[in-house]
Formats: structure tokens, C-alpha cells, sequence
């Protein structure tokens, strides 16, 4: 034992060696230094992010005030545009606003502002004797580029395709300006809710198109805290603008044109005709109404704008190589398959030659009944065909020159025969719509065999490349082109053309099918004689419409003018000119 106030001496051994203290729980054996050492921590692993940090991380930061007052912008003008009951000149106004919007938000990527951190802290004492004192060391900030550097597969093929989908995205929304069609208006716009995500989210593979369908809900629901950020008030200036001086500007603005736009409403009748066509209906169902386009278009631009802040990276996204089969597996059945087609072309090309004497012969039916019986059927095997070739290419080896050569053999050959049946479905549809008619539902699958054709010429050609990365694109852009085709030709003229010419040569007419058609078909109704002209004519002019600015349309425009020269007023028996 030690006094009080002595130093205590280490212990000794009996050679006179000093003894090491006792070790702890806790510690190790001691170090050279005789002092024993604490147990080495793990450090621990961090966790893997998640699929979607990884595939979609959004953008870093808040949103730019100036992203926020465009997408404020957009969303009031499509509120106050749109119209709900038909087709007219507001919902092309609301997609040039969004587009523009969403071109802001695309343009002005948030980042996260560039710090410099230090490494090594300078000690804060004085050094010992032959050290070096460490030198503080920044970490260099990441230049402009890299902070709002984009994943690369974010489209077909990127930026280029973006801006191809945004555009078909505003041509189909501007049919409803220049047809009066509502069924086409409504074709047009499912279209472009696919090729206005495809806009936004990019995808080139099937997998990758499916799953971004879905990521425009999830963006809405991400952006609001991204949204929320970027309200504060007096945010630094490498922000740019704050929020604040944009709603009081916008304040001011809305003040001055309400305070000048009443004085010049008051002073000038065509003036007030021209703002109250501007502005939104102020009822209370008009309001509500506004309201709720509010909330729906606000929701949509702003999930948009956080996609095309950071798009998400869906190039990875592809379903497993699946086994390659045995080649018995599947040239046996594509054999037989070929075949079968092969006799079916056989009979259709006797068909198509000898016409309609050799089908009342060899089948007992007119030629007319004969077509109509046999395409619904034939646009089924169209369509299983593509199924038939997808499944096919994905599971026949390629690993040899021989089992390229013979996929390219045996799929090239159905692809070149089912053209032929597409041919032949679209003859039997011609024969069909001469005795029949022309109707709606004819002319828009007649289209869509047509679109078929199509893609099996695209088909074609992938089978003797055997690539088909660029396919699922074509699928969906030449579809965007066949329905813009479409909207080209003015379906419900061309219909009413068609019978019209029918009626001329035949005496046969639906009077009651064609008075259901849109303005569009008036022109090609003014043709016929009366009083079929009155009958067909009359429930069309009944129902047009008197649009507003917003509301303005070019096809009920000429149809205004083409019937203000046609007398309607004169009574008629219509149920005689209905052929059936």
C-alpha cells in the first residue's frame, strides 16, 4: 500500500521487469506501450438503397420559384379554358400552357448549392517539435453540370424523343380544335395521356413503358413536399426570385387588368363580348367546376414538372432472358403454322380472282355476305399472329448460324404471309362497307388493320435484323400516327361521303344514322337531294352548339356557314329513307 500523497510505483517482477496493469472487460492485452487497448469497432455496414432511390431519386433540393409560378401559371389558364362538353380551341390553349410549363421546370433543374467541406481540421495548439502541422484540404465542389446531370436512358432516345412525344402529345389535343367529332376528340385524348407520359418519364423497353404508366400518380404525391420547399419566403439568391416578389407581382398584375378591364367592358359593347367570353363562368356549378380543373390539372402539371426535374432511369428495367427452347420446340408448330397459311392465301388469292361468281358457287352466299362474315375473324388472327412471332423470337436460339437462319426463314415467312391476310381483311372490309355502308366502327377497324399491316412490315424487318430494341416505340408512334391519319381524313365526312354516293347509286340510306353523325359530316350531306337533305341535316342543326372563344371549332364553324344557306324549316317524312 501507498501513503496518502505518495506516487504509486509500478510493480516489478523478479527479474525486476515491470508488470503490465490488470486488463479490463472491455480491453485487450496491452501494446508495445505497456497500456492496454480498447476492442476494435466494426463500423457499421450502411444499408443499400432501395429500387426506387436508385431508379428514381427525384430531384435534390426545392423547387425553383420560378418552376412554381409557371406551373401556377399553366394551371390557372387550363382551368379557365377548358371545355368540359365538347372539343374547341381551350383544351389546345391549356396544352401549349403545359407543355410550356413543364419546358420551364425541365430547363431550370433544381441543385443542391456546391460545398466546400473540410478534410483535416489545422490543430488548434501548438505543435511538438519536428511535426508538421496538417494543412486544412477542401473537398472541390462538383462543377454545374454534374449537379443536375440527368440518367441517360430517359427516352427514345432521350432529350430528341422527349421533345417527339411532347409534340405528339399537342397534335392530338389539337384535333379537337379542327374536328367536331367527340368520339374522335376522345380516342385522341387517351392517346395523348400515353404519349404524354412517355413525355415526362421516358422508358424504351415494354417493362420500362408499363411501369412508367404508373409513376404519375407516385410523382404527384412526391412533389408536394418538393413543392412545399420551395414556398419559403426570402430564399437565398442563387434560388433566383423569391416566391414572395412573384405572388406580389402576380397581385398587382390581376389587380390592374380587373381594375382596367371593367372600365373598358363598361365603355365598349364587342370589348365586354370579348372579355366575357375570356373569362370562367362564375356560377356556383361553374366555380365548383373551375375548382376541380384546378386541382386535377395543378395535380398533373406538378407531378410532371418533379419527372422532368430528375427523370427516372427505366433502361435497366427488362424482364430475365428467359431459356432458349429446343429447336423442335418451336419449329415444329411454326412449320405446321406456315402451312396453314400458305393453303388460307392459296384459297383468298382464288378468291380474290374469281370473285363473287366463284363464291356463290363454292359457298352458297353472296360476295357481300361472304366479306362481312369473314373479317372480324380474320382481324383476330392478325393480331394472335403478333403474339405468335413475339413468343417465338423470344424463346428460339440464336447461338448458331443455323438457328439465326432458320428464325429468320420461318418468321420472315409468316410475317410476309399474314400481309397477305391483312390485305385480304381489308378488301373483304371494302366489299362489305360498298353494300352495307360506311359506319363509324368500320372505318376505325379498317384503320386499325391497316396500322397492323403496318407493324408487321416493322416486324419484317426486326426478323431479318433479329433486333428489336426499337420496336415498342414504333408500336406506339406509328399508332399516334395512324389516329392522326385519321383526324386528317375528317372521319364523319368521309362516312357521310360514302353514303351519300351509295344513296345516289342505289336509292339506300340511313337517314337515321347519319343525322347522328358530328358537324363535320355537313358538308357532305348539303349534297343530297330533298327532302333526305332536311331529314339527314336537321337534328345536326338542332344540336350545333353556339361555342364561346374557348370553345371555338373549326369544323362546327363550317357548318355554321354551310347550313345558314340551307333552308330547314320545310317538314318531311324521313322513315322512307331508311334503307334497313
Amino acid at each position: 500500500m501507498t501513503s496518502p500523497g505518495s506516487v504509486p510505483v509500478p510493480a516489478t517482477g523478479p527479474t525486476g521487469a515491470q508488470i503490465p496493469p490488470p486488463v479490463r472487460p472491455g480491453m485487450v492485452a496491452p501494446a508495445a506501450t505497456g497500456r492496454p487497448q480498447p476492442w476494435p469497432v466494426t463500423p457499421a455496414l450502411p444499408r443499400p438503397p432501395s429500387l426506387i432511390a436508385r431508379r428514381w431519386p427525384g430531384p435534390s433540393g426545392s423547387a425553383r420559384p420560378l418552376v412554381l409560378a409557371a406551373l401556377t401559371a399553366a394551371t390557372v389558364v387550363g382551368a379557365s379554358t377548358l371545355t368540359m362538353v365538347r372539343p374547341g380551341l381551350g383544351w389546345l390553349v391549356a396544352a401549349l400552357a403545359g407543355t410550356a410549363a413543364l419546358v420551364t421546370a425541365a430547363l431550370n433543374t433544381t441543385a443542391t448549392p456546391p460545398t466546400n467541406t473540410p478534410t483535416t481540421a489545422a490543430p488548434s495548439g501548438p505543435t511538438s517539435p519536428g511535426t508538421v502541422a496538417a494543412t486544412p484540404t477542401a473537398t472541390p465542389a462538383p462543377p454545374a453540370a454534374a449537379a443536375t446531370a440527368r440518367p441517360g436512358a430517359t427516352g427514345a432516345p432521350g432529350r430528341a424523343a422527349q421533345v417527339a412525344w411532347a409534340a405528339a402529345t399537342v397534335a392530338l389535343v389539337a384535333v379537337g380544335t379542327v374536328r367536331a367529332a367527340g368520339w374522335l376528340f376522345a380516342l385522341c385524348l387517351l392517346a395523348a395521356a400515353v404519349t404524354g407520359t412517355l413525355a415526362v418519364t421516358g422508358g424504351r423497353s415494354p417493362l420500362g413503358m408499363l411501369v412508367a404508366a404508373t409513376l404519375p400518380p407516385a410523382a404527384t404525391v412526391r412533389a408536394l413536399p418538393w413543392a412545399v420547399r420551395g414556398l419559403r419566403f426570402g430564399q437565398p439568391a442563387t434560388s433566383g426570385i423569391a416566391v414572395g416578389r412573384i405572388l406580389t407581382s402576380l397581385a398587382i398584375s390581376a389587380g390592374l387588368l380587373l381594375l382596367f378591364g371593367l372600365l373598358f367592358s363598361s365603355a365598349d359593347a364587342v370589348f365586354e363580348n370579348l372579355v366575357t367570353g375570356l373569362l370562367p363562368d362564375i356560377s356556383s356549378v361553374g366555380v365548383l367546376g373551375w375548382l376541380a380543373r384546378l386541382a386535377l390539372i395543378g395535380g398533373a402539371l406538378l407531378g410532371g414538372a418533379f419527372l422532368v426535374s430528375r427523370p427516372p432511369d427505366l433502361e435497366g428495367l427488362r424482364p430475365t432472358p428467359p431459356r432458349p427452347a429446343h429447336r423442335l420446340e418451336w419449329t415444329l408448330p411454326l412449320v405446321l403454322l406456315v402451312a396453314l397459311f400458305s393453303v388460307f392465301v392459296l384459297v383468298q388469292l382464288t378468291v380474290l380472282f374469281g370473285g363473287a361468281g366463284h363464291v356463290l358457287r363454292t359457298a352458297g352466299l353472296t360476295y357481300a355476305q361472304y366479306a362481312r362474315g369473314g373479317f372480324w375473324q380474320l382481324l383476330a388472327v392478325t393480331a394472335l399472329t403478333l403474339l405468335v412471332i413475339a413468343i417465338a423470337a423470344r424463346r428460339a436460339p440464336k447461338a448458331t448460324r443455323a438457328d439465326r437462319l432458320l428464325v429468320r426463314v420461318l418468321l420472315g415467312t409468316l410475317t410476309g404471309l399474314t400481309l397477305v391476310i391483312v390485305a385480304s381483311a381489308l378488301y373483304r372490309m371494302q366489299v362489305y362497307a360498298d353494300a352495307y355502308g360506311a359506319t363509324r366502327l368500320r372505318l376505325v377497324v379498317a384503320t386499325i388493320e391497316l396500322w397492323l399491316g403496318l407493324l408487321f412490315v416493322l416486324v419484317g424487318v426486326a426478323v431479318v435484323r433479329l433486333r428489336a430494341d426499337w420496336l415498342p416505340r414504333l408500336v406506339i408512334g406509328t399508332a399516334v400516327l395512324a389516329l392522326l391519319g385519321l383526324a386528317l381524313v375528317n372521319p364523319d365526312r368521309l362516312i357521310a361521303d360514302r353514303n351519300v354516293d351509295r344513296y345516289l347509286q342505289t336509292g339506300r340510306l340511313d337517314v337515321t344514322y347519319l343525322s347522328g353523325l358530328s358537324a363535320d359530316a355537313v358538308p357532305a350531306l348539303a349534297r343530297l337531294p330533298e327532302p333526305m337533305r332536311v331529314c339527314a341535316l336537321g337534328q345536326i342543326a338542332a344540336e350545333l352548339p353556339s361555342d364561346g372563344l374557348w370553345g371555338t371549332n373549326l369544323g362546327r364553324d363550317r357548318a355554321r356557314r354551310e347550313l345558314s344557306s340551307i333552308p330547314l324549316t320545310a317538314r318531311a317524312d324521313c322513315n322512307g329513307g331508311r334503307s334497313w
